[in-house]
């Protein structure tokens, strides 16, 4: 069997899969729905998982029946304790994709993704907030990422519910004057705040929170104090996830690498990882925002682990920074 690498980004808002081979060329690739177990249970998870890696095999034109690849490296959303790494790991392995498997959490592979060695420190804000950090010697330090109950502040939802809350006070009379009202307001469509929190009361519309925190950015970017507050507490939770990650390995003075990544991070423009970088006891140069997918780090870890040829990680970053290079149907 030819030696290929099913590399799994599983988010909470989506899911990606790709299939690699040992020189780094994309067979085939695949994106579906968000399949965290946290959010919809491990079952429902493991279907979804399923699904698109039979579809990956289709586009790769493997033949029904035969291994999808020697190694699957998993690395998802809800995987944030080891006990849910290994009850994943077992419950993927027994799908019989491959002959090896490994589940990590998904902040791993954009650590990888955005960095030539998997060392260093990333933070990943999407739906939720996390970071993790690896030393050179292999040492790791991480947070249980559980939400409020493990002490986090952050998040899309997080901050699009603080988006929200802050309009609702400043239409009653119980905060500051902020110009989220209005714009939340035009968000839901409505004559006024009162009658989309009505309407959201009753669940006649559909709400994600997600959906108010390009808004937040938007209105905090016009120079709005209250929605500017929200930005800079984004920073400082960020910062200190870093920071105390850098302490905890010893790193506070190594030039090491911080990846920043998720779609809160990604989309939140300059000014905030401008904000981040001034504040963190690295060159500047070493605070990036990760320039591929995360599914790439997924597949460059299962390519380390397979001992792959350095020249595969280019190719396999150029495909993802090219889209057309990538295989037909991906």
């Amino acid at each position: 069997m030819t030696e290929r690498v099913l590399a799994v980004d599983g988010g909470n808002s989506k899911t990606a899969m790709a299939l690699v081979d040992l020189d780094g060329r994309v067979l085939a690739q695949v994106r579906g729905p968000g399949a965290s177990p946290q959010n919809i249970g491990l079952d429902r998870s493991l279907e979804v998982f399923e699904g698109l890696a039979r579809e990956v095999a289709r586009r790769a034109g493997l033949p029904p029946g035969e291994p999808i690849a020697a190694h699957t490296a998993a690395y998802l959303a809800g995987a944030d304790l080891p006990r849910e790494e290994e009850d994943l790991r077992a419950a993927i392995e027994a799908r019989g994709w491959s002959a090896t498997t490994v589940v990590g959490n998904d902040t791993f592979a954009l650590l990888r993704a955005g960095t030539a060695d998997g060392i260093g420190v990333a933070v990943v804000c999407g739906a939720g907030i996390n970071c993790v950090a690896v030393a050179p010697d292999g040492r790791v330090h991480r947070f249980p990422a559980l939400g409020r109950i493990s002490g986090d502040w952050g998040g899309g939802a997080h901050l699009g519910s603080e988006a929200l809350w802050l309009a609702a006070r400043a239409d009653d009379g119980r905060g500051e004057p902020t110009a989220l009202l209005d714009a939340v307001v035009a968000h839901f469509g409505t004559a006024t705040l009162a009658e989309a929190v009505e309407r959201l009361h009753f669940g006649e519309v559909e709400f994600d929170p997600n959906d108010l925190c390009p808004l937040l950015f938007e209105v905090a970017a016009a120079g709005d104090p209250a929605a500017r507050s929200v930005v800079d507490r984004l920073v400082e939770e960020v910062v200190l996830l870093a920071r105390v990650s850098l302490a905890r390995l010893g790193l506070s003075a190594e030039p090491v690498d911080v990846v920043l990544g998720g779609g809160v991070l990604t989309g939140a423009g300059d000014a905030v990882v401008d904000a981040v970088r001034a504040r963190l006891p690295v060159p500047a140069d070493r605070v990036r925002v990760v320039d591929v997918p995360p599914v790439v780090g997924a597949a460059l870890l299962g390519l380390d682990a397979l001992g792959a040829e350095p020249a595969a990680e280019p190719r396999l970053r150029t495909a993802y920074r090219e889209p057309a290079a990538l295989v037909a149907g991906g």
